[in-house]
């Protein structure tokens, strides 16, 4: 990738009002992040979803001028950027419509054909939570999981620092730039991290620590993960965003059940009776649900599908998880060029007709 490229979407992302999400959009319809800053406004507000008040600073010079300044820290300190479009982008952030168009990196990041599980819970993390994480985590060790969280107090840092006891890959995602630390406390696990992993985040190094960026932090904790793990929560905080992000994004979440009167187990006990969690007693739940103990197998063509009638799209479908073997639900309706609402309807039909049947984790198989 280009320089230029890299300096024309730094520039969009410094635009006010100007989120990732409709910075694809633009590019998508114009064909380039150079080209973006090139068009007539008047053309771009042709574009569904895209106002005056979104392109109203597009041209501002100090865009321009800031995202060079961020190109010298990233050049200087050795900093990694990944592109969204890109294939070393994170699989699974790549399918989240609000990731980050650039992530940029430290460490010694590798996600390719890896299990990433996400934890994170309360900053005030009881003895209860800190044993519960520790243990999952030690006996997951053999499936050999990339453990992510967001480097902050109690669950977080538990998380972390159980990865790199088990030389598991660990990562930490942050809401502020790569030319600091918070809390300044975990300075000292930072070499251990990077060793055994790194860090990400879509923060610039202008960017200091402030709570309004826990969100923009969150989804890529969610994003970047086959499944969130919420140890410990109160009624209301960070860790619930997060679960309700990874569920926006049709992840898995699980949630540790507590005592009622816990006041760190409310959030997770309510995600659990809301049923926007599966309930987590031990790795073997996770492990179920995630069908992490079956082997990747591509299914053999079966003679008699031949006799069972398909419509084109059922075709697709079905072809796609024949080559490619057992996949998620949003995978199969990207891959397919088919409207997530409108697969998981050709789904059921498809299973009703014999020809392929659903799994642990919202997983679809051929039969």
């Amino acid at each position: 990738m280009t320089i230029k490229k890299l300096i024309a979407l730094l520039t969009l992302k410094k635009v006010p009002n100007l989120g990732d999400s409709s910075i694809k959009k633009l590019i998508r319809e114009v064909g380039s992040a150079e080209g973006v800053l090139n068009e007539k406004p008047a053309n771009l507000l042709k574009i569904d979803g895209i106002g005056s008040i979104k392109i109203k600073e597009l041209h501002n010079p100090d865009h321009h001028k800031s995202a060079e300044n961020e190109l010298k820290f990233i050049e200087q300190n050795n900093i990694n950027y990944l592109i969204y479009d890109q294939a070393d982008y994170p699989d699974k952030l790549k399918h989240c419509i609000d990731s980050p168009i650039v992530l940029f990196s430290t460490g010694n990041i590798d996600l390719k054909n890896q299990r990433i599980l996400s934890i994170v819970g309360t900053r005030k993390v009881t003895s209860y939570g800190v044993q519960f994480c520790e243990e999952l985590i030690e006996t997951i060790v053999p499936l050999n999981p990339v453990i992510v969280s967001g480097f902050a107090y109690g669950v977080d840092i538990t998380a972390h620092r159980a990865a790199v006891k088990h030389n598991l890959q660990t990562i930490g995602c942050l809401a502020h730039g790569l030319n600091q630390i918070y809390p300044k406390v975990h300075k000292k696990y930072v070499a251990q991290v990077e060793e055994n992993g790194g860090f990400f985040t879509d923060f610039w190094s202008t960017d200091t620590f402030d709570r309004k960026n826990f969100l923009g932090r969150n989804r890529i904790i969610a994003g970047l993960s086959e499944a969130t793990v919420v140890i410990e929560s109160a009624d209301k905080g960070g860790s619930l965003v997060t679960a309700e992000i990874a569920n926006s994004y049709n992840r898995d979440v699980f949630a540790v059940p507590g005592r009622a009167q816990d006041p760190f187990s409310k959030g997770c006990n309510t995600l659990i009776k809301t049923q926007r969690a599966h309930m987590l007693t031990s790795a073997a739940d996770l492990i179920y649900m995630l069908n992490w103990e079956l082997e990747e197998k591509k299914q053999p063509l079966v003679q008699k599908k031949l006799f069972v009638e398909l419509d084109a799209e059922e075709k697709k479908i079905w072809k796609f998880l024949n080559d490619n073997g057992k996949e998620l639900l949003d995978v199969i309706a990207l891959q397919c060029h088919i409207p997530t609402f409108k697969v998981a309807s050709i789904l059921l039909n498809m299973e009703l007709k014999g020809v392929i049947k659903p799994l642990p984790g919202k997983l679809f198989e051929v039969v």
